[in-house]
């Protein structure tokens, strides 16, 4: 059969160029876990938030969820962040769970406070913001407990 050889190293170029517009894609897209020092945050809800989930400041991605826990005496969330180490963020900072518009995926955001004092490796982010149910909020708007007057 004429043209088998052509065939095949035409294949085999399309795969090459094909891996590397991947890796090229997965470098500039900023995917990977952000090395840096642990804190520890506790939610009473975390919905939509897993290892791997970005942390950022301002919208810039400074951290990463790295792992996450149950509290067995308070049964609170407990996430433990990876941030960066140029990042330095004071003691009152709050963290919150927060959406990318109104059907996007989840993220935490950092809210630096003004304390002169920073957050050591290892230690809690006190300030916490769970997240909102969307769900819960429809519920309670369709069932008339969305805080109007009760009859």
């Amino acid at each position: 059969m004429p043209g088998t050889a052509l065939d095949t190293l035409l294949g085999a170029v399309v795969v090459v160029i094909a891996a590397a517009f991947l890796t090229f894609a997965f470098a500039q897209s900023d995917l990977g876990a952000v090395k840096g020092y642990e804190l520890v945050a506790k939610f009473e809800r975390a919905d939509g938030i897993s290892v791997g989930t970005d942390v950022r400041i301002g919208g810039i991605k400074v951290g990463t969820v790295t792992k996450q826990d149950l509290d067995p005496v308070s049964y609170l969330a407990v996430l433990h962040l990876s941030i960066a180490s140029s990042v330095k963020l004071p003691t009152d900072s709050l963290t919150q769970v927060s959406t990318e518009g109104l059907l996007g995926g989840k993220y935490l955001a950092i809210v630096p406070g003004v304390e002169e004092k920073m957050l050591r490796p290892g230690e809690e982010i006190r300030y916490t913001q769970s997240a909102v149910s969307l769900e819960e909020l429809l519920g309670k708007f369709a069932l008339g407990g969305a805080g109007g007057a009760t009859k």
